[in-house]
């Protein structure tokens, strides 16, 4: 059966990370296997930016074993110099660290192929079977950072050609899953009849964010937010999703999905459910996963009536030439585009605990700030006894930047009047943890699949909930080919979109600013 990284392959940090995360597994660990991690995509974005940063990253920690080998594979003629000058400036090396990467690419290869073609996967096995030992289990990952065209392809030609015959092998999916519900299922059960779904990591990478990590503490290990974590004493929730930037010659690619397949339908729902979720029996993956998913069969399917959509237009003053140009401008979207690139919209729990509060989501790009957070805004208070009125309190998660706690509260002004100002009890974790380094969302979740925790990816029921909830709405744009409401790059998006939220029991009143230091 599956098994885990070699105890003594790794330092005394990175062993006490690998305890922890198998706290959440089941998987025996294993003191004698190789390891082969296959990146299919290893010419794109995706690879370059994220997954070998990510694992030169593990590499220089101690976080993976040591004999683990890299194997890029795509259809681009490229040789392992190439794809070194690619990836060089998204690493981050101290000059310390210089002999360390020059052994990390040591234990990088490539294999040029066709993601279709039989033979070029049988290329691909061959390499991996020079990397490893006939005397030892040898484990396989395969991360197909893909396009979707491509996705049932490869995953036939793995299974067909290049599982481990004595090890574990793992499958890492990355998004879009599918464009609807439809797409997905089809998707989905293409990769059931391949693979178990123990097999199977289909990764959000925003499950891997420290403060969505710490959601599942804030809510289950402190009684001072348990008790009020409910209808009774919250008005809302809001999650926040802001990009500073448009779509920078990906808009050919961004059209054909939009800011609610891209953001909403997978980000920014995984919020809402570990949000909004019961408390499940142990940390473990299925029962989490398990909460989830009873959460998610609670919502309807979002109602065109609860969405304000936007798409965002230059703005003929600024400065930066970027600000200048709209949507529209960036090549490959159609002149008659309607798609959205930013949404808000109203979500609804059909439970004892959240009935009557809304879950409002806003997501999108060209706006006036980089940001991502999860606002808990509590009732009024009853029975007010002051001459002002106090203003609300919040609860507030910030994901990024700047990872933070801080509670929004009422309180007296210093001196001699009895005037109340609005504060905040603050835990920035820059400055409460300035040693600390937060490990990138890719680190953590790629570690999971090596240590064989699925806690922080998708499961297929979870999916099929979660394009039940934003299919209709999906289909119903498309078919009336709505316009979007303009907004002017660099922004806060359509005023329609607080309208909304004040519709839905959100208060704004612009009073009070968080203060921090921008880094």
């Amino acid at each position: 059966m599956d098994n885990l990284v070699p105890e003594d392959n790794c330092n005394e940090r990175g062993l006490n990370i690998l305890k922890k995360s198998l706290a959440c597994t089941d998987q025996p660990v294993q003191t004698n296997a190789s390891h082969v991690f296959v990146i299919l995509g290893a010419s794109g974005d995706l690879a370059k930016k994220k997954i070998y940063p990510t694992m030169w990253a593990l590499y220089r920690d101690k976080l993976i074993p040591e004999d683990t080998k890299i194997v890029g594979y795509a259809r681009s003629n490229l040789t392992m110099e190439d794809i070194k000058s690619k990836c060089e400036p998204f690493l981050k090396v101290k000059d310390e660290n210089r002999s360390i990467l020059k052994e990390f690419w040591t234990m990088n290869s490539y294999v040029r192929g066709q993601y279709d073609e039989k033979a070029d996967f049988e290329n691909l096995k061959q390499e991996m079977e020079k990397l490893e030992k006939a005397d030892q289990d040898n484990n396989r990952i395969f991360y197909l950072a893909l396009p979707p065209s491509v996705f049932k392809a490869s995953a036939s030609r793995i299974k067909e050609t290049c599982m481990s015959a004595r090890g574990w092998t793992r499958i890492i999916i990355e998004k879009p899953f599918g464009r609807d519900s439809e797409s997905s299922e089809d998707l989905s059960q293409h990769l059931g009849r391949l693979f178990r779904e123990d097999q199977l990591y289909r990764i959000d990478h925003y499950l891997g964010k420290e403060m969505v990590q710490n959601m599942m503490s804030i809510r289950f290990a402190n009684q001072i937010f348990s008790r009020s974590w409910n209808r009774d004493s919250l008005a809302c929730v809001v999650i926040n999703f802001k990009e500073p930037f448009g779509t920078q010659g990906r808009g050919g690619y961004f059209d054909k999905f939009g800011i609610i397949r891209d953001i909403c339908q997978n980000h920014l729902l995984q919020i809402l459910s570990l949000a909004s979720m019961d408390k499940p029996p142990t940390v473990r993956a299925d029962d989490i996963r398990n909460e989830k998913v009873k959460i998610l069969k609670l919502i309807p399917p979002v109602v065109v009536e609860d969405v304000v959509l936007g798409q965002y237009v230059g703005d003929p003053d600024a400065k930066e030439e970027e600000k200048r140009l709209g949507y529209k401008d960036d090549k490959g979207v159609p002149e008659d585009s309607v798609t959205p690139t930013y949404a808000a919209c109203v979500l609804r729990i059909n439970s004892e605990r959240w009935e009557g509060v809304p879950f409002i989501m806003r997501a999108g790009k060209a706006l006036n700030e980089k940001k991502a957070e999860i606002r808990f805004q509590f009732k009024d208070v009853p029975g007010n006894i002051f001459g002002q009125r106090p203003k609300r309190n919040e609860l507030v998660l910030r994901v990024q930047p700047n990872e933070a706690i801080y509670c929004k509260m009422m309180n007296k002004a210093p001196g001699m009047s009895f005037t109340m100002e609005e504060s905040e009890l603050d835990l920035t974790y820059k400055d409460r943890y300035s040693d600390a380094r937060l490990p990138e969302a890719y680190e953590r979740l790629i570690l999971d699949v090596f240590v064989g925790s699925q806690m922080n990816f998708v499961r297929s029921d979870e999916l099929r909930e979660a394009w039940r909830i934003f299919t209709p709405l999906l289909h119903e744009l498309e078919t009336r080919r709505q316009e979007p409401i303009p907004y002017k790059f660099g922004t806060r998006g359509p005023k329609e979109a607080d309208e909304l939220a004040q519709k839905n029991n959100f208060v704004y009143t612009g009073t009070y600013e968080w203060i921090y230091e921008d880094v």
